[in-house]
């Protein structure tokens, strides 16, 4: 079976083999192994094309050699603290629903949707997950503190981080792109709902 293309609101692509609804969530199917992903997230399904090289040679390729939940987890340690954790989480699964192999229709990748011309700029390969995630963290990072001063650092921090800094100064705040602007809705949303739960488990 060819699979199937799944389609995000980040503007990411995804590959599964196939997929099951399970109320808010939409389980992905792909080999022995899965993951879920909010269905506010996913815009819709595309048949795959069949598969230009044998399917072995896929699988022989090395996986991560931790959960990309983990890896994001230890990145985001080494920059910053658990707000900042919970908001590269929040990036990690809205750009690309945690998958290394994530490629956007615009050439983006991996887990934290690296342009490639951003990747070269912060010398990291975007498709090695573990430099994906130390450079998106770092980029991430970069954005906050050049936006600190303003009343609406977040939402130019991740408006940047979707668009481009030099979409943002031509705009003067958020650029009206609908991808933009729908990216930084989810992302806040995904954000305030970690910091709820963290809140929570911290409670009791």
């Amino acid at each position: 079976m060819a699979g199937e293309y799944v389609l995000l609101v980040s503007g990411a692509t995804l590959y599964a083999d196939r997929h099951e609804a399970l109320g808010d969530l939409i389980r992905l199917h792909r080999g022995d192994g899965f993951i879920e992903v909010p269905s506010a997230f996913v815009v819709g399904f595309e048949p795959a094309p069949a598969p230009a090289r044998p399917a072995s040679e896929s699988t022989q390729q090395p996986a991560p050699a931790e959960p990309p939940e983990k890896l994001v987890e230890r990145v985001a340690a080494r920059y910053g603290g658990p707000d900042f954790a919970a908001l590269l989480h929040s990036v990690a699964r809205v750009e690309s629903g945690y998958r290394p192999d994530a490629v956007s229709p615009k050439g983006a990748r991996g887990l934290l949707q690296l342009m490639p011309e951003t990747a070269r700029q912060l010398e990291a390969d975007p498709d090695d997950p573990a430099q994906n995630a130390d450079a998106g963290a770092r980029f991430l990072r970069e954005l906050l503190l050049k936006y600190r001063d303003h009343p609406y650092q977040l939402r130019m921090a991740l408006a940047a981080y979707n668009a481009g800094p030099g979409a943002v100064q031509r705009y003067g705040g958020v650029p009206p792109y609908p991808e933009t602007t729908r990216y930084v809705e989810r992302v806040l949303q995904e954000f305030r709902r970690l910091r709820v739960s963290s809140a929570s488990s911290n409670a009791h």
